[in-house]
């Protein structure tokens, strides 16, 4: 564990120079969600009845039980990996992938959120150490050629903290599809920087910016076995859909649906905090 200051924490918009980095923080902190999510699938008991079903028919054309047993196994496991990322996409998102090219923020000046922590005790947050460029400037302004406003619009946006020029977390806001409503679809946040409330901060600091815009409903997707996740909203003030009783709430979390993958099972656990 490494301490964090979090009034000197600096959270801007990502821009194109963070893509692999943040990418590579990503693929860090999501490390074997995909093997829970495929685990949680076959160990459903539907699911233990067809695998059991097709492994009684292949025993009647194998002579092994073993290889009855692994075949309809492994083969599911198979197709589960295939079209497990076009299911569950980005934390619940409908989307197989996230646009990181078009969702990079290119203003000359960073756009940055505030930090509670600052304003809580009194300091003012500190400068980042500027990082060097990957890439040439003609080969940034080709990019930036390229990406058009509804591009942008449709992207979302990718917030990054920022400690002394290195990014050690990130968060995930989907393109707005409801007036008023966001949804946070991923927040990631580096091996190092765990329990130091790093988390809270970035979710705080959206939740502010949010709600300055005129949001009054902030939703995220969780993957369904991940009992760290449900724990960390839980404790920033989110509860979990279908907990509520008035009626117009049911009406308005109608619209908002885990993910379902594999026979219809959830992928995704759905919580809601209003602003």
């Amino acid at each position: 564990m490494v301490r964090l200051d979090l009034d000197q924490m600096v959270m801007r918009r990502m821009k194109d120079d963070d893509i692999e980095i943040v990418k590579a923080l990503v693929k860090e902190g999501c490390e074997g969600t995909e093997n829970r999510l495929i685990l949680h699938i076959l160990t459903r008991p539907l699911c233990l009845f067809i695998l059991a079903v097709f492994s009684s028919i292949l025993r009647c054309l194998v002579h092994s039980f073993i290889l009855a047993l692994a075949i309809p196994v492994f083969l599911l496991i198979v197709f589960l990996k295939i079209t497990m990322p076009r299911s569950t996409g980005v934390l619940g998102s409908s989307r197989p992938y996230w646009d990181y090219v078009g969702s990079s923020y290119r203003g000359q000046k960073d756009e940055m959120l505030q930090n509670p922590c600052c304003r809580i005790s009194g300091k003012t947050t500190g400068t980042k150490k500027q990082r060097r460029r990957i890439g040439s400037k003609d080969k940034d302004k080709e990019i930036s050629e390229k990406i058009t406003a509804e591009r942008e619009q449709a992207a979302g946006q990718v917030w990054v903290a920022d400690c002394e020029g290195d990014i050690v977390g990130c968060i995930f806001r989907e393109s707005e599809t409801r007036p008023g409503v966001r949804r946070i679809c991923r927040l990631v946040t580096g091996c190092w920087y765990r329990r130091e409330g790093l988390g809270r901060l970035l979710v705080q600091s959206l939740e502010l910016k949010e709600r300055e815009t005129g949001a009054w409903r902030v939703y995220a997707h969780v993957p369904y076995p991940s009992k760290v996740g449900e724990a960390f909203f839980r404790k920033v003030g989110y509860r979990q859909v279908g907990e509520a009783t008035d009626e117009e709430d049911n009406n308005e979390m109608e619209k908002e649906t885990p993910e379902r993958g594999f026979m219809g099972y959830p992928l995704t656990k759905v919580f809601y905090k209003d602003l």
